[in-house]
């Protein structure tokens, strides 16, 4: 947590002076045009310290980008405009359960949240959350910064609902991909030792078959480099909120279980939610009432993930949450993460860690994820995070606009190419373009080139089939959780997962909600839903083909040309 004091609310004439010059660079707008950006910020900020706000109380999520928000960009919002900024961090599943409790309560005790676009179906269908593009043409023209620059964020088509209205503004932005040790998969010797074990080149595996005779090659055969023992993946398996982000973050998708159709898979998406031909109305999630969240595709994905944690990564890996493993890579004992978060990109690049070169050039890269047997063209690649301004109704309108007015402070382009720099969770196309990134791409092991191809809007955050994100995330960890035990098989635990999900669909049917009220199908044979032609996709008879590499030039070439893939 980081609180600024709220003593004279007087800003400092020299104050953006000082901050340009020694905090705000480089940045995509030259010095004059910075500080005409900030005197805007001062002479807004004197119009709502006379409508008597002095201070602000916003809340977001413990990453990097947050972090510098709270130590360092809040000072200076403080500095520059004379209004105080206490800015929250709190663990993800934490504040997901306060901004709920002020959703259904009517009142918050922030007046400004950065919170996932995960949750767009759900501030869609309650009308608690303001939609920011009418807010910005209504009662907020007058605190909208007029260099905002809209069609610069990457990530508002994530923060848009059904609509057509923008109801988030995005802060950061952080992929799901592949990791891995290139200097490791280079070795002559590793690469002879695989091939000649597996019949095919160590590469970048494509499939879930090359990752797990990857993971176990390294776990297994290789067993130790330079003395120190390695690993052939990564994970973590603590019972935890962040343990449901591990499966609702898109490993259903990767797997295959969800219907082709980006962003998220109609009329089943990655939660194995299907909607009905309105293509809005929730109808199950379980196969008997035409879901995929219980389908062969997702007890496949469940199975593998307990699986490989258990087989192949370090045995306190089980005992992790999202954070804690996080750092792990950096340790140099990891040959291999499936599921890694771009947000941890930045402690990777430290100097003196074992997974960065003497020179600075990291010995790891990143690369789409490999996707399992029931994966198919056309399917969503894979989850990107999209944390995003977020205002409720209840907050009283001038406290609402000096939070607007700080939020468009660090999304700003005096700022933001800065905080992309510390970040590396970029939301504006002029930062990615900017010659810094192109100067020092190669420190980054492959972000740049995802960030500048059209993979940063293939993978997707959550969608809008999911009607109360808060109700149903926690339903996730906790009968994950079961399996990873062993209290229940995979198929177990996803049929109760499925049916835990259905009591909440019925639930929000009978309450009934402003937009798109679910409305579930009778339950009917399961055998009547599953199917070749769309999920929830019926049992392959083989989840197990030839694993298949690539060369890493191969896709890093695709992403500089353009391509996804």
């Amino acid at each position: 947590m980081a609180l600024v004091a709220a003593s004279p609310c007087m800003a400092d004439p020299a104050a953006a002076v000082r901050w340009v010059d020694q905090e705000f660079k480089p940045s995509t707008l030259t010095r004059n045009q910075q500080l005409a950006e900030l005197q805007w910020f001062v002479q807004t900020a004197d119009r709502l310290k006379q409508q008597g706000v002095n201070s602000i109380h916003v809340v977001s999520e413990k990453i990097d980008t947050h972090d510098y928000e709270s130590g360092t960009l809040a000072k200076a919002f403080h500095e520059i405009t004379g209004i105080a900024v206490q800015h929250d961090i709190m663990p993800e599943g934490d504040l997901v359960d306060k901004l709920y409790a002020a959703i259904k309560g009517g009142a918050s005790e922030y007046d400004g949240w950065i919170s996932d676009s995960d949750l767009i179906g759900t501030h869609y269908r309650y009308g608690s959350v303001v939609p920011l593009s009418d807010f910005m043409q209504g009662a907020g023209k007058d605190v909208t910064n007029p260099r905002l620059d809209l069609a610069d964020f990457i990530g508002t088509s994530f923060t848009t609902a059904p609509d057509g209205k923008m109801y988030q503004l995005p802060d950061q932005q952080f992929a799901n991909l592949y990791w891995f040790r290139a200097d490791w998969f280079a070795r002559k010797d590793l690469r002879d030792q695989f091939r000649a074990k597996f019949g095919y080149e160590l590469g970048v595996p494509t499939n879930w078959t090359a990752y797990e005779d990857i993971a176990s090659f390294f776990t297994h055969d290789v067993k130790q480099i330079d003395g120190k023992k390695v690993y052939g993946h990564m994970d973590y398996g603590k019972r935890d909120p962040s343990l449901g982000w591990r499966f609702t973050d898109a490993w259903l998708s990767m797997a295959g279980a969800a219907d082709k159709g980006i962003p998220n898979g109609l009329p089943v998406d990655e939660w194995g939610i299907r909607v009905a031909t309105d293509q809005c109305t929730p109808v199950g999630a379980s196969v008997e009432r035409g879901g995929a969240t219980n389908s062969p595709a997702a007890v496949f994905a469940l199975t593998k993930y307990v699986e490989w944690l258990k087989k192949f990564a370090p045995a306190e890996a089980l005992n992790m949450t999202f954070s804690d493993a996080g750092a792990v890579p950096a340790q140099g004992q990891i040959a291999q993460q499936i599921f890694w978060y771009t947000a941890f990109t930045a402690p990777l690049t430290q100097p003196g860690i074992d997974a960065v070169n003497k020179d600075g050039s990291p010995k790891w890269r990143m690369a789409p994820s490999p996707h399992g047997p029931y994966w198919k063209t056309g399917m969503q690649n894979g989850y990107q995070d999209v944390g995003s301004w977020t205002f409720l109704k209840s907050t009283p309108l001038p406290r609402m606009s000096a939070a607007w007015l700080y939020a468009q402070f660090v999304t700003s382009k005096t700022v933001s190419l800065r905080k992309s720099i510390v970040g590396l969770t970029f939301i504006r196309e002029s930062d990615l373009k900017h010659d810094f990134f192109t100067r020092n791409a190669n420190r980054y092991g492959g972000l740049i080139e995802f960030y500048r191809s059209p993979a940063r809007i293939a993978w997707t955050p959550t969608g809008t089939n999911v009607p109360d994100y808060p109700r149903m995330a926690r339903l996730w960890w906790t009968n994950v959780a079961t399996a990873i035990s062993g209290e229940k098989t995979p198929q177990a635990a996803m049929d109760s997962l499925a049916q835990a999900m259905d009591d909440v669909l019925a639930g929000l049917q009978a309450d009934g909600m402003r937009h798109c009220t679910p409305r579930l199908n009778p339950r009917r044979d399961p055998s009547s839903y599953l199917s070749s032609k769309g999920a929830p996709w019926s049992k392959l008879s083989n989840e197990r083909p030839r694993g298949e590499t690539i060369a890493y030039e191969q896709l890093l070439q695709s992403w500089k040309e353009g391509r996804v893939q």
